[in-house]
């Protein structure tokens, strides 16, 4: 049984010329027993080729930016990938034990942005994927019926499903409420799954939330661009990689 850390994998943006070598190295190196990829990865080869050596270790959300061309999706949402893939369920992890809830993907207006300042009001313009498929002409159908471009959006059946369930962490793209940019109904949905502790991606900085934990009712965590943090499920977080841009943004702070 490997009882290493669990490594939370900012959007690696393919890395260097493509490569997602960094990864394979720090999952080594500190002998992790999961490697968790937070969307945008955007590999230069299929994913299962491009972690091969750490495979039965990782686990993976898309971002926006995974469905921006039908080769990145096809590189990122192999086959081999499609049981790594957490978004829209719970998975236990078999060394841990850990409950990782995940929910990949942006809000968009075209499918539906929850904030009331929205062009909507926050109603969604398509509850569900098939409902969005039967919507779509049939010339802007992409395999499996749907607009590929949304295989990188969040539905709101998807958070219904997830809000029903029970984990100790949750795992998204878009930031939960204390960020600047986040969002309340991710606060909500980690409320309903009873989880510890909250992490994402997208934002490409890893701002300071532990003032808001408390009200929170779980410890948030960010991941910054190309960074790597093993956090537990008590909220203890070790930065294995500093994210590319954490030091140029660390001064945006947060409103206590």
């Amino acid at each position: 049984m490997n009882e290493g850390p669990i490594l939370f994998c900012g959007d690696p943006h393919g890395g260097v010329r493509g490569s997602l070598q960094y990864i394979i190295e720090a999952a080594r190196d500190t002998q992790a027993s999961a490697v968790i990829l937070l969307g945008d990865i955007e590999p230069a080869r299929p994913l299962h080729e491009e972690l091969g050596p750490i495979l039965d270790r990782v686990w993976w959300i898309p971002g926006n930016h995974d469905s921006d061309s039908d080769d990145v999706w096809r590189r990122v949402a192999t086959p081999e990938m499609a049981a790594r893939n957490l978004h829209g369920r719970v998975v236990t992890l078999p060394d841990s034990g850990l409950r990782i809830a995940g929910l990949g993907g942006v809000f968009r207006e075209s499918v539906w942005h929850p904030s009331p300042a929205s062009a909507r009001g926050g109603v969604p313009a398509f509850r569900t994927r098939a409902a969005h498929a039967k919507a779509t002409p049939r010339q802007d159908r992409w395999e499996g019926g749907h607009h590929r471009k949304h295989c990188g959006s969040i539905y709101p059946d998807e958070v219904d499903h997830l809000a029903e369930l029970r984990a100790d962490v949750l795992v998204t793209h878009e930031a939960p409420g204390y960020h600047p940019n986040g969002f309340d109904i991710l606060d909500v949905l980690a409320q309903s799954l009873g989880v510890k502790v909250a992490v994402h991606g997208h934002q490409h900085d890893r701002l300071d939330s532990s003032t808001k934990w408390e009200a929170q009712g779980f410890k948030s965590f960010g991941v910054g661009l190309r960074g790597i943090t093993a956090i537990s499920v008590d909220g203890v977080d070790t930065v294995v990689r500093p994210g590319e841009l954490d030091e140029a943004r660390e001064d945006r702070g947060l409103a206590s």
